[in-house]
């Protein structure tokens, strides 16, 4: 099981700069990459000071030319608010940029609030319908001269410039919750992300079944990969109630999600502030005790057994999530952690 990076800028308040969050995205990127991690992963988020990104390409681009093995990968391009021939172009010039190191991941998009804002009210449930077409038209393009008349997009022969390195193409993954998520990912010969969210490693081990049954459902495509993305905080063994802070953290993290995703409130300048934990009081998945036992907060030996059980479970990559709520310093020292005593019983 190899490792990779899941990493945004997060602002909490006006104290810390955007300048010096990027300047602490890269540190992570770099530390990741000296330590053996396989992909740096950035998705989009639009208008939401708490995960910023409002473009995976131009961060992943600077990354290409400051490193020189991790992966890069946009984790995920939002379909409803793209082009096809956009798509195609934007992680094509990636590949290039980066000689042969994209990773294309594709989602159908969650906020309401986005959505509001970026697709005219469409729905958030019905981006799927866009994620579906956007799939093989993508591929198509990089292939060459390509003509598409679809239900949402239609445009003339038209192709991918630049083309991408990676032949036939580069990595295409999809974020998949929903059987049919996954049976569309493997049909098309897409790898699948999932992300257990505040449910145990029982979701996880329900996820894989739904992968498993996609791939006995098309014996016709290679077995494409599965990728586990989980919030992730080290700490010290000698520090009992090293826990703790990781999980007020992660709880403050998912009121935050809460709070944008209802979409109840029109956020100020770009801050929302998270749901009072009143609301959660009859929700035990919030409760610091559980987000203990979900996230993958621990000493190094905790982590590498529970770990060790999704290596068993055949997950091919899992994703060290590190937006948290944290600053910049705790994040670092537990990624250091995790380096340094948690990657080499994985080598």
């Amino acid at each position: 099981m190899r490792f990779s990076l899941f990493v945004h800028m997060e602002r909490w308040d006006e104290e810390v700069t955007h300048r010096q969050l990027f300047e602490n995205l890269s540190e992570l990127t770099l530390m990741a990459e000296a330590g053996g991690f396989g992909t740096v992963w950035i998705g989009e988020h639009h208008a939401m000071e708490y995960t910023i990104s409002p473009s995976p390409m131009p961060l992943l681009a600077y990354l290409a030319g400051k490193t020189s093995t991790i992966r890069l990968g946009a984790g995920t391009i939002i379909a409803p608010f793209w082009n096809p021939i956009r798509v195609a172009g934007e992680t094509a010039l990636l590949d290039v940029i980066s000689n042969g190191r994209a990773e294309v991941g594709l989602a159908r998009g969650a906020y309401q609030f986005e959505f509001d804002r970026l697709a005219g009210g469409l729905p958030a449930t019905d981006g799927g319908k866009h994620l579906r077409e956007l799939v093989p038209a993508v591929r198509e393009l990089w292939q060459g001269d390509y003509a598409h008349d679809g239900a949402i997009w239609q445009f003339p022969t038209s192709t991918s410039v630049p083309k991408p390195v990676q032949q036939p193409t580069p990595p295409m993954w999809i974020a998949a919750r929903d059987p049919d998520s996954h049976d569309f990912a493997v049909r098309e010969g897409c790898n699948v992300m999932v992300t257990p969210l505040m449910k145990g490693d029982e979701e996880v081990e329900d996820l894989k079944r739904k992968f498993e049954t996609a791939v006995a459902n098309h014996p016709e495509v290679p077995r494409p990969e599965l990728m586990v993305l989980r919030h992730t905080h080290v700490h010290p063994a000698d520090d009992p109630d090293g826990w703790r802070p990781a999980a007020e953290a992660i709880s403050r993290f998912y009121r935050t999600f809460d709070a944008w995703f209802g979409n109840k409130t029109t956020p100020i300048n770009g801050f929302l502030e998270p749901s009072p934990e009143s609301k959660f009081a009859e929700r035990p998945e919030f409760e610091l005790d559980s987000l203990h036992r979900t996230a993958m907060i621990g000493t190094p030996q905790e982590v590498i057994e529970r770990l060790r059980h999704y290596e068993a479970l055949g997950v091919d990559e899992f994703s060290f999530w590190c937006d948290n709520s944290l600053p910049h310093e705790e994040k670092r020292k537990s990624l250091e952690l995790f380096i340094k005593e948690v990657v080499p019983a994985f080598q």
